[in-house]
């Protein structure tokens, strides 16, 4: 329970949970917030690249 993407994981939930009242409006919100700090968490341990995924393609 101590990698980067769990605690990312879970605090995205918890603020997801915050940030709403319920309903599936709610669930949705917590499961996007849930992905996203699970994929910031990962970045930080090293698992995926996201900066790949920023980067711009050149043109020509």
């Amino acid at each position: 329970m101590n990698s980067n993407a769990t605690i990312g994981l879970v605090v995205g939930l918890l603020l997801a949970i915050a940030a709403t009242t319920g309903g599936f409006g709610g669930f949705l919100l917590a499961v996007v917030l849930g992905a996203i700090g699970l994929a910031i968490g990962a970045q930080r341990d090293g698992l995926i690249d996201l900066s790949a995924f920023f980067r711009r393609r050149g043109r020509g």
